[in-house]
C-alpha cells in the first residue's frame, strides 16, 4: 500500500498516479478510520478470517475488475466506481491480485484527495459515511474479495446535499472530528 494526497492539478486519465511527494502514513488514515493491513504468505487467508470475525463479516465473494472480464460494461463500470460517494456499512476489500487505488476524501482537513494504491496482499476497510471512489491503474486489472456483514450487497450513495446529511455521514464525521479532537 502506498497512500499519497491525490494531484488534482494533473488532467490524465483517472487511472494514472496522479503522485504527489505529500505521503499518507497508515497513523493519518487511522485518524481518518480507514484501517489497512498488509497480509501476505501462507498464512494470510487465516490472518483475513480472524479479521472477518473479529469485525462480524459472515459473507464474502470476489470481483474482477478488467476489459476481459466485464467485456463492454468495464467503462461505465470504472466510471460509476469512481463517482463520489459513500456507503452506510464499511467497505472492506482484499486485493487478490493486480492493482488499483481507492481514492478517500480527508474531511478533517481541508477535505483533500488521499489516494491509496492497493495490490495483491492488501486489506483496506473504508468506514460507512467516508466520501470515497475507486479506479483500476493503468494495468486495467484487479481482483478482491469483498466482504460483507449480511448478504452481499454494493449500494452507493452519490454524493448530494441528501447524502451530506445521511445518518452514516454525520456519524462518520463526528467519529473524525472526535479523532482529531483525542
Amino acid at each position: 500500500m502506498k497512500a499519497y494526497y491525490y494531484d488534482e492539478s494533473d488532467p490524465s486519465s483517472q487511472q494514472a498516479p496522479h503522485l504527489t511527494d505529500t505521503v499518507v502514513t497508515e497513523e493519518d488514515l487511522s485518524a481518518i478510520g480507514v484501517f489497512y493491513r498488509q497480509l501476505l504468505g501462507p498464512h494470510a487467508i487465516t490472518e483475513l478470517n480472524n479479521i472477518a470475525r473479529e469485525r462480524e463479516y459472515k459473507n464474502r465473494d470476489q470481483i474482477e475488475v478488467s476489459p476481459n472480464s466485464m467485456k463492454d460494461a468495464y467503462e461505465s463500470k470504472l466510471k460509476i466506481f469512481f463517482e463520489e460517494h459513500l456507503h452506510e456499512d464499511e467497505e472492506i476489500r482484499f486485493v487478490e491480485d493486480g492493482t488499483g487505488y481507492f481514492d478517500v476524501r480527508e474531511d478533517n482537513k481541508d477535505g483533500k484527495w488521499i489516494r491509496i494504491k492497493v495490490e495483491k496482499g492488501d486489506l483496506l476497510v473504508l468506514p460507512a459515511g467516508i466520501y470515497h471512489r475507486f479506479t483500476t491503474d493503468e494495468g486495467d486489472y484487479i481482483k478482491a474479495m469483498r466482504l460483507f456483514k449480511e448478504e452481499p450487497k454494493w449500494v452507493a450513495l452519490n454524493k448530494s446535499q441528501e447524502t451530506d446529511a445521511n445518518k452514516y455521514r454525520r456519524e462518520y464525521l463526528q467519529s473524525v472530528k472526535q479523532q482529531v479532537a483525542a
